[in-house]
């Protein structure tokens, strides 16, 4: 049997905590080019909810989510849901297929240099940032099977808000 690691709070900065506490972290602002080419910074999301996905083309429970999040963003893009992927590889070719094979339809960023994972202090893969319309965190997750169900209740619970 194979365990993985659900958490709150597993990678980014001291601080962060669920939305019934009153202690937050404003989200890191970050610019990185897209698989389309074109440049995306986080702060031109601020008034939706934005899902920020860490995943690389290696990792079997990126690629094995990576269909429940792109349900996610279809059903909820319309109101007001921005869902981030960030690849973490050096070469964009090996994601870019994977993105390709899989029909992602969400905009799929690359940090290839690693200076957004570290600034989110992302250690697992995949790891999973969700950020309030006001730009703060609210939830963190690292990958967990079934997690997906967690992942609709975060993002109709700050679509509410």
């Amino acid at each position: 049997m194979l365990l993985f690691v659900y958490s709150y709070n597993v990678f980014a900065a001291e601080g962060a905590e669920d939305s019934k506490n009153s202690q937050v972290q404003h989200a890191p602002d970050f610019t990185l080019k897209s698989l389309k080419g074109s440049n995306l910074k986080l702060s031109e999301f601020r008034g939706d909810v934005v899902v920020i996905n860490f995943w690389a083309s290696w990792c079997g429970p990126c690629r094995q989510e990576m269909p429940a999040l792109n349900d996610l963003y279809l059903k909820h893009r319309d109101q007001g849901l921005t869902l981030l992927g960030v690849n973490v590889e050096k070469n964009a070719s090996k994601a870019a297929n994977m993105i390709r094979d899989l029909r992602v339809v969400y905009p799929v960023l690359f940090d290839s240099n690693g200076e957004v994972s570290k600034l989110y202090k992302v250690e697992d893969m995949p790891s999973t940032v969700f950020v309030d319309r006001d730009g703060n965190i609210r939830y963190l997750h690292n990958y967990a099977s079934g997690a997906e169900d967690e992942y609709v209740r975060h993002v109709r619970e700050l679509m509410a808000e």
